[in-house]
C-alpha cells in the first residue's frame, strides 16, 4: 500500500481543522484573536499541502489538482494517494490469448 508522507498527512488535517474554526468564528462570536491566529496557520497549512504535493514524484495529475482544493483538498488528495491499483480486469468470453 502506498502510504503517504506523515508531514502531508499532519498538514491535511491541520488544514480542515483550522478552516472549520475559522468558520464557526465567523458564524459565532466573530472574536478577533481567534482570526488572527486561525488565519495564518490556515494559510500555511494549505500552501503546505500544496507543495508538498505537487513535490511527491508518484502524484498524479489528478492527485496535485485535487491538492488546490481549499479546505478538504489536502484529504482528498491523501485518499487518492494512498490507493492501491486495482487488479488487471479479467479476460471476456473464453481463454485470453495475448498477442
Amino acid at each position: 500500500m502506498n502510504v503517504p508522507p506523515r508531514p502531508l498527512r499532519i498538514a491535511a488535517h491541520a488544514e480542515l481543522v483550522s478552516l472549520a474554526v475559522l468558520l464557526a468564528n465567523v458564524a459565532t462570536a466573530h472574536l478577533r484573536p481567534v482570526s488572527s491566529l486561525m488565519g495564518p496557520a490556515h494559510g500555511c497549512a494549505y500552501l503546505f499541502v500544496v507543495i508538498a504535493t505537487w513535490r511527491l514524484g508518484r502524484a498524479t495529475t489528478a492527485v496535485r489538482a485535487v491538492a488546490v482544493v481549499p479546505g478538504i483538498g489536502g484529504l482528498l488528495a491523501l485518499r487518492l494517494l494512498g490507493r492501491r491499483p486495482g487488479p488487471a480486469p479479467a479476460p471476456q468470453g473464453g481463454r485470453y490469448h495475448p498477442l
